[in-house]
C-alpha cells in the first residue's frame, strides 16, 4: 500500500467543552495519511487515477471549519469517515492536535486509524 499524506494542515474551528470555547474559533493541526495504490497514476501520469491531495485538504477545511464539536475525538472520527468513504481509501491515519489545550503541554490530541492496512509484503 502506498500512502498519500498531508502534514501540518491548520484549520480554524469551534472545538471544546468550555463556554468560552463555544464562542470562538481555535486552530487544530492535522496530519493525514491515506492508503492508496499510486501505480496507475504513476504509469499514466494522470491525477484522475490517484487521490488528489488538494481535494482532500479542501474537504477537511470545509468540514472542520464549519463544524462545532465539543470533543476532538468526535471531529477526528467524522473526518476519518469522510476520508475513507469519499476518497475510497481502504485505510487512513489521522492525527488531530489541539495545541495549547493543556497548560504546560505544547501538543495534545488524538491519533486514530480506520480501515484495513495490508500487512507488509501482502497484496496492495
Amino acid at each position: 500500500m502506498d500512502i498519500i499524506y498531508l502534514n501540518d494542515l491548520r484549520v480554524e474551528t469551534v472545538i471544546g467543552v468550555n463556554d468560552w470555547e463555544r464562542r470562538i474559533k481555535q486552530t487544530v493541526v492535522l496530519d493525514v495519511e491515506l492508503g492508496t495504490d499510486i501505480r496507475r497514476a504513476a504509469a499514466g501520469d494522470d491525477i484522475a487515477q490517484t487521490v488528489d491531495y488538494k481535494a482532500v485538504a479542501k474537504r477537511i477545511i470545509e468540514f472542520a471549519g464549519g463544524s462545532s464539536f465539543q470533543l476532538v475525538e468526535t471531529l477526528a472520527e467524522r473526518l476519518a469517515d469522510i476520508l475513507v468513504s469519499e476518497f475510497n481509501a481502504p485505510w487512513c491515519r489521522l492525527r488531530l492536535n489541539k495545541q495549547g489545550a493543556v497548560r504546560y503541554v505544547r501538543d495534545v490530541g488524538v491519533v486514530i486509524e480506520r480501515g484495513s492496512r495490508p500487512a507488509k509484503g501482502g497484496p496492495a
